[in-house]
């Protein structure tokens, strides 16, 4: 296993025109989305990607961390610029590219967990995360988080292990990490062109929905939550539930934990 990704192989498995042309490659940093940040801030061109070997202090969605060992993940990080309305379908977009190229790089089947995890099984394998700077309605850019379990052995992290899975664990053998970017962002470009468009593009996210059907508690940001049966999703990415008054509510974001019953 190369401890290093081969940039131009990544290059030349590529199909975009725009997205992963521009990279910025680390062996270890705090955050790719840190990074990102600043190369979005100083001009970097739609599409550009901050990829590293190593995150030292890598983050979750809700505040959580993100166990970012060196050793054949993939760590990445991709700025958009899309508009305000396009803005939130970027959450469906990722975790679907991601699942397409999973599927097509080892034949495995993944689900997504609402809103954006990608699982095998009940295990997660992939990470999303967006991070988003506005100018009142105006969208500076997006930045799109994304960390994939590829050559992982989860076995050696407690904190994960229970959780967590990776693409090799899954498949059985050594999976090839440029194939899998390179796939994913191939995706992500195709998504987001049709999104441009005015096309639909979140069927195929739907269709891979875990939690479709479940007894869940959606807990959102600042701890509020709801509870009932996840009945449907809308076409941004919104997650509804039929509470137990059989009433309906629709949420936007947050953490999704399975009840009994």
């Amino acid at each position: 296993m190369s401890e290093t990704l081969d940039l131009d192989r990544l290059q030349t498995l590529l199909e975009t025109n725009f997205v992963g042309r521009s990279v910025t490659y680390r062996t270890s940093v705090e955050t790719t989305m840190a990074v990102a940040a600043e190369e979005a801030a100083a001009g970097a061109p739609e599409g550009a990607i901050v990829i590293a070997e190593e995150q030292t202090a890598g983050r979750g969605r809700m505040g959580r961390s993100w166990t970012s060992p060196t050793g054949g993940n993939l760590y990445f990080t991709l700025v958009l610029r899309p508009t305000l309305e396009q803005l939130r379908y970027l959450a469906v977009i990722a975790p679907l590219a991601v699942s397409l190229a999973i599927e097509e790089t080892t034949s495995l089947s993944p689900r997504i967990k609402w809103p954006n995890d990608v699982l095998i099984g009940d295990r997660k394998v992939c990470g999303v995360l967006v991070d988003t700077n506005l100018t009142g309605d105006e969208v500076q850019n997006a930045l799109i988080g994304i960390g994939i379990n590829v050559n992982l052995n989860v076995m050696l992290y407690a904190e994960i292990r229970e959780i967590a899975t990776s693409l090799r664990t899954e498949f059985g053998e050594e999976v090839e990490r440029e194939k899998v970017l390179a796939t994913a962002l191939n995706h992500i470009e195709e998504l987001y062109k049709r999104l441009r468009a005015g096309e639909a593009v979140s069927v195929g996210w739907k269709q891979r929905l875990d939690t479709l059907g479940k007894h869940v508690k959606v807990t959102i940001a600042g701890g509020e939550s709801q509870e009932g049966v996840a009945v449907d999703a809308d076409s941004d990415g919104a997650l509804i539930i039929r509470r137990d008054d059989g009433s309906h509510v629709r949420v936007e974001a947050g953490e999704v934990t399975l009840r009994d019953g």
